[in-house]
């Protein structure tokens, strides 16, 4: 079916040979002769109501555990996200902080309040729409589920849901310190302890500073630091066993990024001129308490209750240039100079408590677990922009609260036969007001659920088809040049269909995960660019709106494999396919086609081999097909494949890493413009623009363990 779609019409046997090498790898391995005594080591997915394996859970997902992460030597969230399939992200700042689940979620932010598609937790503790603070410092695992997620956490997750979870306290003394340093005077310094303070309270402390001058030369300041990385985390767990039947844990986070950014060039290149160059700087404190109490033997009570204020600094140099780019030379007077700042402050507050049954209920003549929740969540930001062309400053207040209730029935029809119902009826409120007197308001009812047929077709495999319902509230444009028509926006409603396969074969030395998804989706939330000329200027404004189109479908195909054909090695692949469509044209220019970042095909491939009883090396690939950078122009990336490679001396409690990513050097495209011009010495002629990703990089990393 893939194969054949004419959007990837120039790759298809590319990508067919893909397919057909995966599916080859899994019969094969099928049909061997059992050769290896280790097994692949079973990973809980906590995201849920109830802790579940990647077996038991009816839903697309990728779970990558802390050997993932160090096989990649991820230090952010967005070095993790090519090996899940379909998910893909977009840059314009520091960091690759705008995710894409299937094609959906959101490119960028300036003025506009964002109301976000993907969610993100952190230790349970709600940071969506501030991916900056994803580092992954002392990170046990990071669970990708794919889809609506309306039972579960409501309106900011109608693409799908990011679930990290750092290392727990335990009762006994542990920890870990490492050095790394690497290409672009990057260097990173993490360390973490943890045990017991006494009988009934465990603790965990973990820090971590990642800095870097970046991959940016600005040839105007002959500096080489104006796009650097400066990361601070630092995290401090608490688990008391308050008595019998309490046990609370107290989770305190702290992030402070001093990025900068000075990415775009004028001539495409990793070469600026920038005469002010910008910064991205994220300042989060958070503080939660979670709760499980099990005095009763029907149900557990499971509480959250959590509060994170975060100060955010976002401000490029518009021009790229220096004043004086055209001295001397025919364009001179055309240049202009211009730079753009956003700071945000931004506080959460959120309450979440829910009861889980600890024994089935009889309910309908059958054995049923259930959960039922209330949930609360008040967000309030101020947004305050300084902008070299307007006269005043510019300032905003968005203040939202959700209000919700769920809960879900898993029912037990046979010993083979699982049926799950899960709904959310959520209310929100939202108040936006702005210096240029625009007031919008609004009070709208929610509802998203799901549906699941789950059956074991025996121990080792499963087999589901969900049926499920997210959204995502409307809201308003900030811009007053804009028509009384664009001002708003309405709610985006998406059923999802899916149906997938699990199992754990060759007695769980091979697992895989296949599902098959479409979904439908209403009232699309559209980001639109116009383009304006200056009065005083020959350069242009951009003007960033959102709008609505009628209908669109996403569908596709996710792929997950790891195969352990032997004790000393491990092969380990993804795949994803995915077709997207806008059923009404976008404008009178843009006709129907593929929604943007949304690649029709990604891939990621590779093995582990324990080379001696001390060495063990990874090599793998990652790639992507091209796609549209925006709605609202036709710029388009490259395709592109990666090769990355990690090699390990282990003895004892010391570990030496040698590591490398994009080894070939290629060039990878994580936002791009289309439609204006911005370069004097070219009267400001209409062409594309491009920030590129990190290129070849390398380094050492040095581990003690205890």
């Amino acid at each position: 079916m893939f194969c054949s779609r004419k959007s990837i019409a120039y790759h298809p046997n590319y990508i067919c040979n893909i397919v057909k090498n995966l599916c080859f790898i899994i019969l094969y391995s099928v049909s061997i002769a059992s050769v290896a005594e280790q097994t692949i080591e079973e990973i809980i997915v906590t995201s849920d109501f109830r802790d579940l394996t990647i077996l038991e859970t009816a839903t697309s997902l990728t779970v990558l555990d802390d050997t993932k992460i160090r096989q990649r030597n991820a230090v952010h969230l967005e070095q993790l996200l090519n090996v899940a399939p379909n998910v893909n992200f977009s840059s314009g700042a520091s960091r690759g902080k705008f995710i894409q689940i299937r094609g959906i979620g959101e490119r960028s932010q300036f003025i506009e309040p964002l109301n976000p598609s993907v969610g993100i937790l952190v230790d349970g503790i709600d940071f969506t729409g501030i991916a900056g603070a994803a580092t992954t410092m002392d990170t046990k695992k990071v669970e990708i589920l794919r889809g609506p997620q309306g039972t579960l956490y409501g309106a900011n997750a109608l693409a799908g849901l990011i679930n990290i979870t750092s290392n727990q306290p335990t009762g006994r003394t542990e920890g870990n310190i490492s050095l790394d340093v690497g290409r672009f005077d990057a260097r990173t310094v993490s360390a973490a302890v943890g045990g017991s303070l006494s009988e009934e309270t465990n603790y965990r402390l973990a820090v971590q500073h990642h800095r870097s001058d970046g991959y940016i030369s600005n040839d105007f300041l002959n500096r080489e630091d104006t796009n650097n990385i400066d990361e601070l985390s630092l995290r401090s767990i608490f688990d008391w066993r308050a008595g019998d039947d309490l046990s609370l844990k107290l989770t305190l986070f702290h992030v402070d990024a001093d990025n900068g950014y000075d990415s775009f060039s004028l001539d495409n290149t990793r070469r600026t001129l920038s005469d002010n160059p910008g910064h991205d700087r994220q300042k989060s404190s958070a503080i939660a308490m979670q709760s499980h109490w099990q005095g009763n033997n029907q149900f557990d009570m499971v509480g959250l209750v959590s509060f994170v204020d975060t100060e955010l600094e976002y401000g490029y140099d518009e021009d790229w240039a220096f004043p004086a780019i055209c001295m001397g030379q025919e364009c001179e007077g055309w240049e202009y100079n211009s730079e753009d700042n956003y700071q945000r402050d931004r506080d959460n507050r959120v309450v979440d408590i829910k009861l889980v049954s600890s024994q089935p209920k009889h309910l309908f003549g059958k054995n049923t677990d259930w959960a039922v929740g209330i949930y609360s969540r008040d967000q309030d930001e101020d947004l305050l922009r300084q902008y070299t062309y307007n006269a005043d400053d510019f300032s905003s207040q968005f203040d939202t609260s959700n209000r919700a209730v769920y809960g879900q029935l898993d029912a037990v029809i046979s010993p083979a036969l699982t049926i799950i119902a899960g709904i959310r009826f959520e209310n929100r409120k939202a108040a936006y007001s702005d210096s240029d007197t625009v007031n919008h308001g609004v009070d709208e009812n929610l509802w998203g659920g799901r549906a699941v047929l789950q059956y074991n077709l025996d121990a080792t495999t499963m087999i589901y088809g969900l049926l499920s319902r997210g959204y995502k509230a409307g809201g308003v444009n900030s811009d007053s040049s804009l028509a009384a028509k664009d001002r708003e926006f309405d709610t985006e409603v998406m059923w999802n269909l899916e149906t997938g396969v699990k199992g754990n074969w060759l007695d769980q030395r091979l697992q895989v995960q296949l599902s098959l998804f479409y979904q439908q989706r209403e009232d699309i939330q559209i980001k639109q660019s116009l383009v304006q000329s200056r009065d005083d200027s020959n350069a242009s404004n951009f003007i960033d709106y959102f709008g609505n189109s009628a209908k669109g479908s996403n569908y596709g195909l996710e792929l997950e494999l790891n195969w352990m054909p032997t004790d000393d090695l491990m092969i380990f692949g993804s795949l994803g396919l995915l077709e997207t469509d806008y059923d009404t044209p976008l404008s009178a220019t843009l006709d129907s086609r593929d929604q943007a970042h949304a690649p029709s095909y990604q891939f990621a491939a590779g093995s582990n081999i324990q080379v001696t009883h001390n060495l063990s090396w990874t090599i793998d690939i990652e790639g992507k097909d091209s796609f549209y950078l925006s709605s609202s122009h036709d710029e388009q990336s490259t395709s592109y494949e990666l090769l990355n490679t990690n090699l390990t001396y282990r003895v004892e409690h010391w570990s030496l890493t040698v590591w490398g990513r994009n080894l070939t050097n290629k060039d990878v495209i994580v936002r791009g413009f289309g439609g204006f011009g911005n370069d004097p010495r070219k009267y400001y002629a209409v062409e594309p623009y491009y920030q590129f990703g990190e290129p070849r990089t390398f380094g050492i990393r040095g581990q003690y363990s205890f």
